[in-house]
């Protein structure tokens, strides 16, 4: 629970600085055994060396042991001391074991517990005397003084070990701290700043992802309002329309029949905006369905022919099929029908009199076409664009809700297809669907049934 209440900088800190005081103490401990070590070797090395020259000059001195009390001062002053002892029996400096050695002709060095300090202790058998150097441990101690220094510059090691791990750490929580703000802006659906994308390259990732998520965000958001302004710019249109002929029928102001008309046209507009809305919220909504099976588009051309062949026929228009076997692909065929249906009625509605719209079936394809205004270069990339045409065209020609190609276009991707548009204005307008092969369902899909994501 403490941990969870601090902060990714605090925490970094006591990391790095636990790390270090772990390496320093570990670093000090195992330096000052091996130095301690190296310390006693060589101090038994010069008690030793020492040891060997006095016994080699003693040995070949005129007067032996004579002149060694004059040395007595100056050993002792470096904190070493001279003793002769017989061979004879054992003393206080020579035991009966290095006795027994010195009197083989056998140096001992080492080190000697003697009234209860311990010497660093070397022994040489000279004229048939024991010479017997020793030097207490605790002189050798004072070497322990760079242990002071050793911990010294740890110390000074460790502060400035804390001041890079305040920087580190400041540099690494920064980023984290701008996202989480950024964040927070974002939750409270306000415009976060563009939070900078620097520091190691996970965070300079993190900092990328996020403003990609914002920006797409904005722009879902943007959408929603444009859809949501569209919406009901739609809806108000005919709503203004039946309330205002209702209030002329009440006061007798316009014949029933106009009247009556009226109501009747702008209420099914109504009915048709309010079901296209629907099958889009399900498709947003990831409840429409697709059951991807291999279909034969001659047969959706033909079906298509025989719903709208009556309308076509009162709106003087001909429509007709053209079928290239074999016409097959994979879709969904109540689907498939629903867009062809949408791009015929789009059809009808904008070719005059006179013209022609036809439905052309081939392998992995269908096209509806049509002899009437279409489309301007510009207008083409926004074809498919929700209420774009009608916005553009409502008071023109007779369109429908402004939504049937959008519905076409999630419906195709739904699919696994695509939908394109080509015009040459007042010659030919041509929708082209592109479906996969009938063949290619097994490679492609390992279930029939998939849920279409808008």
């Amino acid at each position: 629970m403490i941990l969870r209440s601090l902060s990714l900088r605090t925490l970094l800190l006591l990391a790095i600085g636990l790390v270090v005081v772990l390496a320093l103490g570990l670093t000090v401990t195992v330096g000052a055994l091996l130095t301690r070590r190296e310390v006693d070797r060589a101090s038994q090395a010069d008690v030793s060396h020492q040891a060997n020259l006095l016994a080699i000059r003693e040995a070949s001195d005129v007067n032996p042991f004579v002149r060694l009390q004059k040395l007595r001062p100056s050993l002792r002053r470096q904190g070493d001391e001279v003793h002769v002892a017989t061979l004879k029996k054992p003393s206080r400096y020579v035991d009966e074991e290095t006795l027994a050695r010195l009197r083989a002709e056998q140096k001992v060095d080492g080190t000697r517990t003697i009234d209860g300090t311990m010497f660093y202790y070397a022994a040489r058998p000279v004229l048939g005397k024991a010479l017997v150097l020793v030097r207490p441990k605790s002189v050798a101690s004072d070497s322990w003084a760079y242990v002071n220094r050793l911990l010294l510059a740890g110390l000074v090691g460790f502060l400035l070990a804390v001041l890079a791990a305040f920087g580190l750490a400041r540099a690494i929580a920064r980023p984290v701290r701008r996202v989480v703000d950024a964040t927070r802006s974002l939750a409270a659906e306000q415009s976060p700043e563009h939070v900078p994308e620097e520091g190691a390259s996970e965070l300079a990732s993190l900092a990328a992802s996020f403003n990609h998520m914002a920006a797409q965000l904005a722009k879902a958001r943007a959408a929603e309002r444009s859809f949501l302004l569209s919406v009901s710019h739609e809806l108000k249109t005919p709503l203004t329309a039946i309330r205002g002929y209702a209030e002329g029928l009440s006061e007798h102001a316009v014949p029933v029949e106009e009247a009556a008309e009226t109501i009747q046209r702008e209420a099914s507009r109504l009915e048709r905006l309010v079901r296209d809305l629907l099958d889009l919220a399900r498709m947003n909504k990831s409840e429409f369905s697709v059951h991807r099976e291999p279909v034969d588009l001659g047969v959706a051309a033909r079906e298509a022919v025989r719903r709208y062949e009556s309308q076509a026929l009162s709106f003087g228009v001909e429509l007709g099929a053209v079928v290239r076997e074999p016409a097959g692909a994979l879709g969904d065929g109540d689907r498939l029908s629903q867009i062809v249906s949408n791009l015929v009625e789009n059809a009808l509605r904008s070719t005059p009199a006179g013209g022609f719209v036809r439905i052309v079936a081939e392998p992995c394809a269908i096209r509806v076409e049509d002899s009437g205004p279409g489309l301007q270069r510009e207008e083409l990339p926004h074809a498919f664009d929700r209420f774009y045409l009608y916005s553009r065209y409502g008071r023109e020609r007779s369109v429908g809700t402004g939504l049937g190609l959008a519905i076409v276009k999630e419906l195709a991707e739904g699919m696994g297809g695509t939908v394109e548009v080509e015009s040459d204005p007042g010659r030919l307008t041509r929708f082209t669907v592109h479906l996969s092969p009938a063949g290619a369902r097994e490679a492609a899909e390992p279930a029939d049934d998939i849920l279409v994501r808008a």
